[in-house]
């Protein structure tokens, strides 16, 4: 029995072996062919776009390549080439002011050479190789060396380049006086679709009659003296941007028919003026047109600032001859000298009969209702006004001569200040306080301009000073006419937004990005 159990279990033993060994036998052979077939397709994919790849690459490389990184890079030759340039230049200058013009023409020469050079670089879009730089760099480092041996000397390099750059400085701030007096005369033009529309407006004021006798009928309607309407004053030759102010303030209006507008012109525009606001409706609002030389009281024995207008002094210092001397391009401006410019300080004599009133620039859009100004208490002031003293610039010590002892003795040269272009004016008070007066006294005191240059505000600073209630920033915002970056969540919020700056919106220099404000209240047959 033991011997059969031991013969049965020998060729199963031998059996079994065999199954192990064609398997693994079958396995090699499985992995041998997957081998080939995977290191076939490999190739036929990869090899390839590799080569494709590594050529774009190097296109890449040379396409991307930055001229202005290599001139900085401090292993490159072009900007050992730069630095060379920059001293031989030096050197030539300082050889022609010693009379060495041999040496100079020498250096300007290889000058042009290490441009021409660094021209092909760029171009091509390579940095320069040794054997490239190599010669023009030793040449330029011998003949720099040749200078100095002539005595042109480090010291005497930095000396001449001082002078040099001072001159240059010097011509800068040249340049930059002439473009900003170039951009001032843009400002100052009178466009010529504005010039047209005049001219034909003035046309039509002559011809229809009707227009003339409506005007005269508009004359005594008791409106325009009536204090539970709301009234408004605007002093403009512009007939677009004063149809602009009113369209505006009537469109945001709750109730326009309520709301009277009170516009004073010069004789040139008056009739253009007139035919425009007669041939429009502004949603049954009020539109009264005086021409300003109507107002005959405000005369030179009257008023110091029309004695001081006609004076030809005061016009030959900011527009004569030598006036680039002396003024600063922003105050020669043919507005200083326009009395409409100067209303603002006569309005209870031009209205004798109104109590409260809103004055508005030409050059504001409105946004909201401006009928609640006429509500606000004004605590017994008589100027309501939004102070600019955000910036240290709007204090008065920016608008007024402290250095004077007429100023320095009676104001306070941290007061903060305020903005004319949306002020709303307490006459009842303004003829208590005789603030009339006070701008009659200052403007003698200031004859002879020590006090302040130009302008109105700081004659309204000094003025209406402790006579002035502020009012909330968002009554009116400035500044769309120069700076590009207010706040839109201001603009938005702004009841009026004010184009104070060279940029009027109707000029072609406009800020494009605030324009469309102004654009959109434009009336259809504008």
């Amino acid at each position: 029995m033991r011997r059969r159990a031991a013969d049965y279990r020998r060729p199963v033993r031998r059996r079994f072996s065999r199954w192990i060994c064609a398997l693994l036998g079958l396995f090699v052979v499985a992995v041998l062919i997957l081998f080939v077939l995977h290191h076939n397709q490999h190739e036929d994919r990869v090899e390839h776009p590799v080569h494709e790849e590594d050529s774009r690459m190097e296109q890449v490389g040379h396409k991307k390549l930055n001229f202005t990184e290599e001139i900085l890079s401090a292993t490159s030759f072009s900007r050992q080439l730069a630095e060379q340039m920059t001293l031989a230049k030096a050197y030539v200058v300082i050889a022609k002011e010693h009379n060495n013009l041999h040496l100079a023409w020498e250096l300007s020469s290889k000058i042009r050479s290490c441009q021409l050079l660094l021209s092909k670089a760029a171009m091509r879009g390579q940095p320069l190789t040794l054997e490239e730089a190599k010669p023009i760099i030793s040449s330029l480092s011998s003949l720099i060396y040749k200078s100095q041996d002539a005595h042109y000397d480090i010291a005497t390099a930095i000396v001449t380049m001082k002078s040099h750059i001072q001159a240059l400085e010097e011509r800068a701030n040249a340049a930059t006086v002439q473009s900003t007096v170039f951009g001032q005369l843009v400002a100052e033009a009178f466009p010529k679709y504005l010039h047209c529309l005049i001219l034909k407006l003035s046309a039509d004021w002559l011809k229809r009659l009707p227009l003339q006798e409506l005007a005269n009928e508009q004359r005594n309607s008791p409106r325009l003296v009536d204090n539970n309407l709301y009234h408004f004053c605007i002093f403009s030759d512009n007939v677009l941007a004063t149809s602009v102010v009113v369209n505006s303030t009537i469109s945001n209006a709750d109730h326009p028919k309520q709301i009277v507008f009170h516009i004073v012109t010069h004789g040139v525009s008056y009739g253009a003026m007139q035919a425009w606001f007669l041939s429009n409706d502004f949603k049954g609002s009020t539109v009264e047109v005086q021409n300003i030389e109507e107002l005959s009281w405000l005369n030179a024995s009257y008023a110091p600032i029309v004695k001081q207008l006609q004076d030809e002094g005061s016009r030959a210092y900011y527009f004569g001859e030598n006036q680039e001397l002396k003024v600063e391009p922003k105050l020669r401006n043919p507005k200083y000298i326009s009395l409409l410019n100067h209303l603002q300080f006569y309005i209870p004599g031009i209205y004798p009969q109104l109590e409260k009133i809103v004055f508005l620039d030409d050059d504001v859009v409105v946004q909201k209702d401006l009928t609640p100004l006429f509500s606000l208490d004004l605590h017994g002031n008589v100027n309501g006004a939004v102070e600019t003293c955000l910036e240290a610039f709007h204090r008065y010590y920016k608008y007024l001569n402290f250095s004077n002892p007429a100023i320095s003795s009676k104001f306070d040269p941290q007061a903060c200040g305020w903005a004319f272009g949306m002020n709303v004016f307490d006459l009842i008070a303004w003829r208590k306080a005789n603030v009339s007066a006070r701008y009659h006294y200052w403007q003698e005191q200031n004859a002879d301009r020590t006090l302040w240059r130009m302008g109105t505000l700081p004659a309204g600073l000094l003025a209406f000073y402790g006579l002035t209630e502020p009012l909330d920033r968002r009554w009116h915002v400035l500044g769309l006419g120069y700076d590009l970056n207010i706040d839109n969540r201001l603009i938005e919020s702004a009841a009026v937004v004010h184009f104070n700056g060279n940029m009027k919106p109707w000029l072609k220099l406009a800020i494009g990005r605030y324009k469309p404000l102004w654009e959109s209240m434009l009336k259809g047959k504008e």
